[in-house]
């Protein structure tokens, strides 16, 4: 099926992050944050963000195993290439969709163009810009949140980071 062949596909570079796993649980806190300076850089040089993605994902998977207790699990990578991809990845409760976001959410604000991460009310936003936040801010990654609660000044602060989370009420007023 057409399923199979993306998994296909994705599964060399899940194997990577795999392979990548123990040099990483040897990287002191200041090497997460040196490895996302490095990424960062590598992409303002030129590099695309798939060459960068087992880099990425394994400097990830440390940052939320440290922060959370919480590792990534290879269909969790998956879905996070998949989403990486502009690709639906479907997952149903409990599978850990809030962690896979933080794969291509974190992969992404690399470019520096901001990522935005829409979620269908103000509680899972702030939530989760909360839980993930601890995992991005380990990464030196800064996260911000759009709820209805806020004003306008706090908005553009918010709207600056590096990843943001909102709903897609709040982005599409906004947006108008």
């Amino acid at each position: 099926s057409s399923n199979d062949r993306v998994i296909k596909k994705i599964l060399p570079i899940v194997e990577k992050v795999n392979e990548l796993e123990v040099s990483y649980e040897k990287f002191t806190d200041q090497d997460i944050i040196s490895k996302t300076k490095e990424l960062k850089d590598m992409v303002s040089k030129g590099r695309s963000l798939e060459e960068i993605i087992p880099d990425a994902f394994a400097n990830v998977r440390e940052a939320a195993k440290r922060t959370l207790g919480e590792r990534h699990y290879d269909v969790q990578l998956a879905g996070g290439l998949i989403l990486h991809q502009g690709k639906i990845a479907e997952m149903k409760t409990g599978e850990g969709k809030t962690l896979v976001s933080t794969l291509p959410a974190y992969l992404n604000s690399l470019t520096g163009k901001g990522v935005h991460i829409v979620t269908v009310n103000d509680y899972l936003a702030k939530r989760d810009s909360e839980w993930m936040g601890k995992v991005f801010n380990y990464l030196g990654v800064t996260t911000g949140c759009i709820t209805n609660d806020i004003d306008d000044v706090e908005r553009k602060k918010n709207y600056s980071n590096d990843i943001t989370y909102a709903t897609n009420n709040e982005l599409g007023f906004d947006y108008l």
